[in-house]
């Protein structure tokens, strides 16, 4: 609540000064055309036109308008189809969201690694922190499309591979998630991938699975068994919250007798890099030609994209 009230008063402060800069900015160009003094006017002009940038800073600050936008983002990426080509795909996903999220200024906890068998990874969970965590990353559900010529085929063929990306915010902790003790399996293991000396030595990652919705989550990133299985919990009632979500909006829509949700869970974004360079979100319509840019991070403009998109259709269906 407070880093909530902390931002409202910073957005107010905003505004206000915006409006009176705008105000002073009216009056002061208005004092130099009565004058005909044209070296005033430019410095106005300058003036606002910084105004103006900071009036696109505060659009986007708009568009994050969700229940949830506010909240940390608990990413999955899991490899598709494809077989290694997917699994190195999945590990190219994550270093791209790390890039993106560290250059951002986002706190990020990688709870679980699990390497793939050849390369790459089979999938992987972390958690990121930090002011419109899950609106920022909201937009990445669904599933990624790579095109490329694959690094593991001997006769350098053309691949296509797919990875799955689900997005879910953390569950406050004042939010109630019914867990009996009888619906849980608690397992073991020893930690995977490098560390210091006390991984691979201890069964200090703890995998949690839920009985009644075979929800499975698991964390290996804390050095003590309580600490994971803490972690573990906090990943579970997210997931449990999530589902619950789903199935009302599935209860919704079975009333509406139609699907408000009609690309869920299909293609959303091709990487395509042969035969020709291309980013393409399928939803916004948007693309990019530098493949590698957006693979090294850069994703702000897929992001703020797909936030124009959601808010058009919010507006729509209104």
């Amino acid at each position: 609540m407070t880093r909530r009230l902390s931002r409202f008063e910073r957005l107010i402060d905003q505004f206000d000064r915006l409006r009176a800069s705008i105000d002073d900015g009216e009056l002061l160009l208005q004092m130099a055309e009565e004058e005909s003094d044209a070296g005033a006017a430019k410095e106005v002009t300058m003036e606002l036109a910084a105004v103006d940038a900071e009036l696109g800073k505060l659009e986007i600050e708009s568009l994050y308008f969700g229940e949830h936008d506010d909240s940390a983002a608990i990413v999955s990426v899991h490899a598709g189809a494809g077989g290694v080509d997917a699994q190195d795909w999945a590990e190219m996903l994550l270093r791209m969201y790390l890039r993106f999220l560290e250059n951002e200024g986002f706190s990020v906890e990688v709870d679980e690694i699990t390497p793939g068998d050849e390369a790459g990874i089979k999938s992987a969970t972390f958690t990121a922190k930090g002011e419109y965590a899950y609106g920022t990353m909201e937009g990445e559900r669904g599933v990624h499309r790579l095109v490329r010529i694959s690094p593991f085929d001997a006769n350098s063929r053309r691949h296509t591979s797919f990875a799955g990306v689900d997005v879910i915010p953390e569950v406050s902790d004042a939010i109630e998630i019914e867990i009996g003790p009888d619906d849980l399996r608690i397992d073991t293991f020893r930690s995977q991938g490098a560390g210091g000396q006390h991984v691979n030595t201890t069964d200090s990652a703890v995998r949690i699975t839920h009985l009644p919705t075979n929800t499975v989550v698991a964390c290996q990133a804390e050095r003590s068994q309580i600490q994971n299985r803490a972690r573990a919990m906090t990943l579970l009632k997210a997931r449990l919250a999530e589902l619950a979500r789903q199935q009302q909006r599935d209860q919704i829509d079975e009333i509406r007798g139609e699907q408000t949700e009609a690309g869920w869970g299909r293609q959303l974004r091709s990487y395509v890099m042969q035969p020709y360079q291309l980013v393409k979100d399928l939803r916004t319509e948007l693309e990019i030609g530098n493949v590698q840019g957006v693979l090294d991070g850069d994703l702000r403009p897929l992001v703020e994209a797909y936030l124009h998109w959601r808010r058009a259709r919010q507006e729509a269906s209104n």
